[in-house]
Parts: C-alpha cells; structure tokens; sequence
C-alpha cells in the first residue's frame, strides 16, 4: 500500500517525484538482470529505498533466505532519507547502514569502507553543478569525469573498455518511463569479473539519464569477456496515461532472460535464435531452463569488442542490433492472379457501361 501511495504521489509531482521514486517496472528490471540472491546490496543514491526493497521482494520470490543479503544506501534529502525509513520499516527491512548526510555520496561517503556486491543506483537526472572539479582525484572517476569545464564522454567509453574491461550490458530503454525526463535513457551494465580477477564485480548502470551498478565476487569466470551485450527495448513497454510509460512483466523478463542466456558458457547459435526463456522450459530438476542465447536483429546483439573499437567506442544498442527484420508473407503468384482477375472484371464492366451510354444516345433525338 505505501509503495502505491509513493508511485501515486510521485506520478503527481510530475519532475519533482523523479527525485525520490524510481519507476517500479525499471527496478524489477535491474534486480531481475543483476539476481542479487546474496551479498551487500548498496544505493548510494536510494532515494525512497525502492532498489532495496525490490531486492528482497526478488530474494523472497525465488525461495531464497533474505538473512542472506544485507543493504546499504545513503541519501542526500532528509525528506526523501526519512520516507525510505518508512518504507523499509513496514517491511521489516533492516535501515541501519541507510544513512544520510546533506552533502550526498559524491562528497561526503558514508560507506567508504564498504565492499559491496552489488551497486545499484538510479543517480539524479542533469545536475550540472556536481562539484566534479573537487572531485577530480577521487578513486572512483579512475577512468575519467565530467565536469562543467570539460567534455570527453568518447574518451571516458573507450577507457571503460580499454582500461577496465566493465562494460557488460546496454539496454536501451523506451521513452516515458521517467517521470522526471521523457527521453529514452539507457541502462549500464558493469561487471568487473569480465577480466577474471579474484575480487570480480558486476555493475549495472542507466546511461544517458540514470546509473546502475553491482559486482558480485561469486559469480564464476565471465563467459564473454571480449564481448558485450547490446539489447534495444525501444520497442516494448505501454501507456500507462499520456506521459507515462511502464514495461511490463513479460517486457521485462524478455530483457532479463537475454541476459541470463548470453551469459552462460554456451557458444552462440546462428542469428534469429530466440534469446528468451519461457516457462514451459525446464530442466531435469524442473527449474527453468535458459535457451541458448542468439542475435536478433533489431533487439540484441552480442558485440565483439574489437568491432566496438572499430566504431569508436559508440555504446548506442541500435547502432549494433539494427532493425528488426520484416515478417513477409507476401505471395506475389497469388497477389498477380487476384489483381489480374479483379481488372478483367473492372474492363468488362466498363465494356458493359460503354454499350450502355452508346444505347441511350442512339435513343436521343436532336
């Protein structure tokens, strides 16, 4: 009921209520892309705790023991700071470690110490002023920072790759889904297990507008380390009202199944295999079996890194998976014969009207 009454009241406030709420349909998507069955789960923009709770609602879906994850989170609005309380405590989530102090986690951390498993954040939308240039030495802009006096997102991509070897995943999203921004946004993905360390992380980010990230040191040597993950779901999602648009459960589990299945060991198959898992796709133990990933134009595409530096380090989905391709069932023989008949009976019917004008004329009289 609060989480209603929170979507509710953000849905009215229109940009205001992007500040502290995150759309639920995105949420379930990343928790459902990252699995977080166990580990330190931390927000270092948490907003209303909504990441929070959408972990343990996944961890207690899937028969998992929810003593197994743990959450941290800070939040730089005392209002926004103190409605995530509210929400975590009529759950029975434990918000000890979600912390707030006016400064936010950009200069002030709070859990500097933390070495968290999954890191997953929706961080706020076209701040200018971040204080980047104090920022400029800190550990965590290793690859590079924007600020109001310099450019150079290329550069930042291409280090990303290069130098780290994080990127894991891009999924476009649809238009609408914000309540603050009506243009598209896209998630990222980062894994720091792709180069097989020992202290291996998943990251998971929204780009362009939002940010998302989670490491996980159980996850077994990456399957794919020389390639990433395009998928573009501009396509998908519906109207929940004129400015508002929500995936839905089906939308998200195609996004989050592609994952899973590119992500296990298995070669991919030729392009136009389906990279979904469906539910009547079990094992030998009942679970849900994961098909064998595959490209498919139009929605994703695995991407050596080789071909990504070749197009300077672009991460634009659509610039990899192309368009869809056009169901035909066009059947020209058959469309010839029915066009062709379809005229013989238009010229005999003008022959008929012809023989009918000539007659009345004949019987004029001048």
């Amino acid at each position: 009921m609060f989480e209603y009454f929170l979507g509710e009241f953000a849905l009215a406030e229109g940009k205001q209520g992007g500040q502290l709420y995150t759309p639920r349909s995105i949420v379930e998507l990343l928790v459902n892309m990252l699995e977080p069955y166990q580990g330190r789960v931390f927000d270092p923009c948490c907003g209303s705790g909504g990441m929070f709770v959408q972990s343990e609602k996944f961890v207690e879906e899937h028969q998992g023991r929810i003593s197994d994850i743990s959450i941290y989170g800070q939040e730089s609005n005392q209002t926004t700071w103190r409605l995530a309380k509210m929400n975590l405590a009529i759950r029975g989530i434990d918000s000890s470690q979600v912390k707030w102090n006016n400064e936010g986690s950009f200069l002030n951390d709070a859990h500097q110490d933390l070495k968290a498993d999954f890191i997953i954040a929706n961080p706020p939308f076209n701040v200018s002023d971040w204080s980047g240039e104090q920022l400029r030495g800190d550990a965590r802009w290793q690859y590079g920072a924007l600020t109001s006096k310099t450019s150079g997102e290329g550069d930042i991509r291409k280090r990303l790759i290069t130098d780290g070897n994080l990127i894991d995943c891009i999924v476009n999203l649809p238009a609408k889904l914000f309540l603050n921004t009506q243009i598209p946004a896209a998630l990222w993905f980062m894994n720091r297990n792709r180069a097989g360390m020992d202290i291996g992380g998943h990251m998971g980010t929204t780009g362009g507008a939002n940010d998302v990230r989670a490491n996980n040191h159980l996850l077994p040597r990456h399957p794919r380390p020389h390639e990433i993950l395009f998928i573009d779901a501009r396509n998908l999602g519906h109207l929940i009202n004129r400015r508002t648009r929500e995936l839905s459960h089906d939308d998200i589990q195609k996004i989050a199944d592609t994952y899973h299945a590119w992500r296990t060991a298995d070669p991919s198959p030729s392009v136009g295999a389906r990279c979904t898992r469906p539910d009547d796709a079990v094992d030998a133990t009942g679970a849900d079996a994961i098909l064998p990933y595959g490209d498919v134009r139009g929605f994703c595409a695995s991407v050596p890194i080789s071909r990504v530096a070749e197009l300077d380090y672009v991460l634009t989905p659509g610039r990899y998976a192309g368009l869809p391709d056009e169901e035909d069932d066009f059947n020209f023989p058959e469309r010839f014969a029915a066009l062709k008949a379809e005229f013989e009976a238009q010229l005999q019917e003008e022959e008929a009207l012809n023989r009918a004008i000539v007659e009345s004329l004949a019987r004029v009289k001048v």
